[in-house]
């Protein structure tokens, strides 16, 4: 059977899409000459992907402004100045915030599934923003006319349908991504934060049965972003129970980076539920440097010395460029890292004989 490996989603984007996105925001090309450039970049990521030998792929994300803020763009109720999430380097990046309801998404990922899965010939996953994440975009001071238990009751249903739309089109996986869980312990240590995150995301998972639940995952990282973290100073042992309690049948987890990867492996061993697969990072994102197959075999030997083999996958930390103008990791560097990773989990499996 071997060892699933999977990405986490976003690469870099080619320079020619980079410019053609500012060029077509001060109207130096048009609405038509855009779309051909995003439509080579996502046939060109996929391309790319595939040349890695990955056994599942994904578009990279070519299309997303954001991983976080696809479903709204274009929004009209939206102002700019929302929540802030700072990172160790000093930058920050600013959300939106609603101003008024219904709350509506705008992009559906379903749209980017469909079109990767014209030009792909393995299994494509979907990444979804959490539920969670999009609660921040509403006010604390409330908006007039909307109460907060509206705007969750319309956040969930859309949450829902973005799920369910990439299962029903025939996604490999639909990834939740749910970076904030670990900044959710910085901002409260206590945990109270973190567990109304955990609550809202169940809310949308209980809609799906067991079945569909088992192709549905969650991501986890410190943030990643201009090569840096808003919350990798936040200890996992403190995150975990609380994230294993999500009622998905998999987790990926950041650990390549992480200062003693075996502290969290045995955390996880400790709180794993029955029917959860965890898929371990074994590639950093953040680290300029390609890591080696071996590399790669040995961070795969060691997880699989701690967690129970037929429930460890591979993937890695976090996307390459989870922000549109993210360009600090280079795109070629993304696809080697990607090699890396499936030529080391056959590695491992063939060690483990599991191949």
């Amino acid at each position: 059977m071997g060892i699933p490996t999977e990405p986490i989603g976003s690469i870099p984007r080619p320079a020619s899409l980079l410019d053609g996105i500012q060029q077509a925001a001060s109207g130096r090309i048009s609405a038509d000459a855009l779309e051909a450039l995003y439509v080579y970049a996502v046939e060109d990521t996929i391309a790319g992907f595939e040349a890695t030998g990955s056994p599942v792929i994904t578009d990279g994300e070519q299309r997303k402004p954001s991983f976080a803020t696809y479903p709204v763009d274009g929004l009209a109720t939206l102002a700019p100045d929302g929540v802030v999430i700072p990172f160790a380097d000093g930058h920050s990046r600013r959300l939106p915030r609603l101003t008024a309801g219904p709350f509506r998404y705008q992009t559906y990922a379903v749209s980017y599934l469909l079109e990767a899965q014209r030009f792909a010939t393995r299994p494509v996953k979907q990444a979804v923003i959490s539920a969670s994440a999009l609660s921040l975009l509403y006010p604390q001071q409330g908006i007039d006319g909307y109460p907060r238990d509206a705007f969750i009751a319309d956040l969930v249903d859309e949450a829902e349908t973005d799920i369910r739309r990439c299962l029903e089109a025939g996604a490999h996986a639909v990834q939740i991504d749910f970076t904030e869980a670990r900044l959710s312990l910085k901002l409260d240590p206590s945990g109270g934060l973190l567990r109304s995150f955990v609550d809202l995301n169940n809310t949308v998972l209980d809609r799906f049965t067991p079945a569909e639940r088992a192709r549905i995952g969650v991501h986890t990282c410190p943030g990643g972003d201009h090569d840096s973290t808003h919350s990798a100073d936040v200890d996992y042992a403190a995150l975990l129970p609380l994230l294993l309690d999500l009622h998905a049948g998999a987790f990926y987890l950041q650990l390549a980076s992480e200062k003693s990867p075996r502290t969290v492996l045995e955390a996880v061993a400790a709180t794993l539920r029955p029917g959860q697969r965890v898929f371990v990072g074994v590639i950093d994102p953040l680290d300029p440097a390609v890591e080696t197959p071996e590399v790669v075999r040995d961070r795969v030997l060691e997880a699989a010395g701690i967690l129970p083999l037929d429930r460890l996958g591979t993937t890695d930390d976090c996307g390459f460029s989870p922000f549109a103008d993210d360009v600090s990791t280079a795109r070629a560097t993304a696809f080697e890292k990607i090699a890396a990773r499936v030529r080391g989990t056959e590695l491992a499996a063939q060690e483990l004989g599991s191949s």
